[in-house]
C-alpha cells in the first residue's frame, strides 16, 4: 500500500488466489486500476503491461479534452501492446485486462473505462457509480431481462464483454469529462471490492475515514472480511480547495509493482520488460478466468440470447401487426354497423324504395341494401320529384323515410 495523504493506492492478493493480477497507480495527475485476466500466466502480465503504457499519460494537459484524448490513445496503445505480446507468446492467448482511469486537468477530470472495474464519486455525501460495467449480466439488466438483484447472483456475472487484450484490435472505450468540486472523493476499484462489498457499505467507509490511506485500508479489509476470493485493488483520490490530489512521488501497486514472473515447468522465474517481449515463455496450464471469449458454453449462451431476442422481436412484430389488423377490422365493422342505422329513399328500377345504409360503396362492397319496395311508380311522379328520388333523398331514420314515402305517394296521385 502507498499513499501521499490526498491519494492512496492499495492492492491485496486476496485469500484464495495465488498471485495478484491487479495493478493500481496513484500519480500526479493520473490514477488507474487495471484488473488482469487470462489465467495464472496472463492476468498479471496483461495488467502490468497496460498500466506501464497508460502511466505515460501522467502529465499536465492544456485542457480536459486533450486529457480525454490522451487517455483514450493510451488505452488503445496498451491494447496494441497486449496483442503484440500474445503474437510473440501464443500461450498467453486470451489474456486481457480491465482499465478504469481518471486524469486531472485543472478543475475537470477526464475518464476512460473498459471492463468491470469501477469508478465511484462521493460528492456532497452521496456515492455515485460513474462507470457502467461491460459485463454479460449488465447487458441483460440493461435490456430488462433480469433485475439488478438477479444479476448479483447470476452464474455469469463476471463474464466480460469488453476488455483490453488480443480479442479486439479496436476495443470500444468509454470516455467522458467531469467537473471537479472541492471535497470530491474519487474511488477506483477492481471487482474484488465491488463484487463483494455493497455500494452502501463502500459509501459508509468513505464517509467514516477522512484520510485517503485509512479509507483505502478499510475498503480492502471489508473485502477480506467477505473472504476476498479475488484480488482487490482500490485507489482513493481526494480533491481539496487547491485542486491538488497528487501522489508525490507516484506509486504503483499490484502486479505492475513487481518484476513480471511466469511459472513454467522448472518453476517460477522473474521476467522483466522488455525481456518479456524478447524471449518466448513456456506454456502452462492456465487457471480459470472470468474472461471467456472462446468458451463454447459462453458463445452458446450468446447465440441463445440472440435467438431469444430475434424470436421476441418477431413475436412483438406479429402481435403489433395483429393488433393493427384487429383494430382495422373492428373499425370497419363498427363503421358498417353505423351505416346500417341510416336510411334514404331512392329509385329501385321503375319504382320507389326505402334503402338502409349509405349510397357509397367500398370497392366491390355495397354499403346499402333495399329495405322495402313501395308501390309508387317513378312515371307517376312529377318530373322534378322523380329527378329528386333518382338522386336519392336522405332520411334521419326509418320513420322519417316513411314520411317521405307518404309525401311521394300524395304527389303520385
Amino acid at each position: 500500500m502507498a499513499t501521499s495523504g490526498k491519494s492512496a493506492a492499495v492492492s491485496h492478493v486476496g485469500k484464495i488466489r495465488a498471485n495478484n493480477q491487479d495493478s493500481g497507480y496513484a500519480g500526479t495527475q493520473l490514477f488507474v486500476v487495471a484488473d488482469g485476466m487470462g489465467g495464472h500466466a496472463g492476468g498479471d502480465v496483461a495488467s502490468a503491461i497496460a498500466l506501464k503504457r497508460i502511466i505515460e499519460a501522467d502529465r499536465v494537459f492544456a485542457s480536459a479534452d486533450d486529457a480525454q484524448f490522451a487517455l483514450q490513445s493510451s488505452l488503445t496503445a496498451a491494447n496494441t501492446m497486449l496483442a503484440e505480446t500474445v503474437f510473440e507468446h501464443p500461450e498467453l492467448t486470451g489474456m486481457g485486462t480491465t482499465v478504469s482511469a481518471i486524469l486531472r486537468s485543472g478543475d475537470k477530470i477526464a475518464i476512460a473505462h473498459i471492463g468491470d472495474s469501477r469508478i465511484y464519486l462521493l460528492r456532497d455525501g452521496q456515492l455515485k457509480q460513474i462507470t457502467a460495467d461491460h459485463t454479460f449480466v449488465q447487458r441483460l439488466v440493461d435490456s430488462g431481462r433480469i433485475t439488478p438483484e438477479e444479476a448479483a447472483v447470476h452464474p455469469r456475472r463476471s463474464v466480460l464483454m469488453r476488455v483490453l487484450g488480443d480479442v479486439d484490435a479496436a476495443p470500444e472505450i468509454d470516455t467522458t469529462v467531469y467537473d471537479l468540486k472541492p471535497g470530491d472523493r474519487w474511488l477506483l476499484c477492481s471487482d474484488g471490492l465491488s463484487s463483494y462489498v455493497s455500494d452502501d457499505r463502500i459509501e459508509a467507509v468513505l464517509k467514516a475515514n477522512p484520510g485517503a490511506r485509512d479509507a483505502g485500508d478499510r475498503l480492502v479489509k471489508e473485502s477480506l472480511d467477505q473472504g476476498a476470493p479475488d484480488n482487490v485493488t482500490v485507489v482513493v483520490v481526494d480533491v481539496d480547495e487547491t485542486w491538488d490530489s497528487a501522489s508525490v512521488p507516484p506509486v504503483i501497486v499490484g502486479s505492475a509493482a513487481l518484476p513480471l514472473t511466469f511459472e513454467g515447468e522448472s518453476g517460477r522465474r522473474p521476467l522483466r520488460l522488455p525481456a518479456l517481449l524478447l524471449h518466448p515463455l513456456k506454456s502452462t496450464q492456465q487457471e480459470d478466468s472470468h474472461f471467456e471469449p472462446e468458451s463454447d458454453e459462453y458463445l452458446d449462451e450468446l447465440i441463445l440470447e440472440d435467438r431469444r431476442r430475434a424470436r421476441n422481436r418477431r413475436i412483438g412484430w406479429l402481435v403489433g401487426v395483429a393488433l393493427i389488423v384487429i383494430a382495422i377490422i373492428l373499425a370497419l365493422f363498427l363503421g358498417y354497423r353505423w351505416t346500417q342505422t341510416l336510411y334514404y329513399v331512392g329509385a329501385n328500377g321503375q319504382s320507389v324504395a326505402i334503402y338502409r345504409g349509405i349510397q357509397q360503396n367500398i370497392g366491390p362492397f355495397s354499403l346499402h341494401s333495399v329495405y322495402e319496395n313501395k308501390a309508387i311508380k317513378l312515371s307517376d311522379l312529377p318530373s322534378y320529384t322523380r329527378k329528386t328520388v333518382q338522386d336519392t333523398i336522405s332520411a334521419k331514420d326509418l320513420k322519417d323515410a316513411e314520411r317521405i314515402i307518404e309525401r311521394l305517394s300524395d304527389a303520385a296521385k
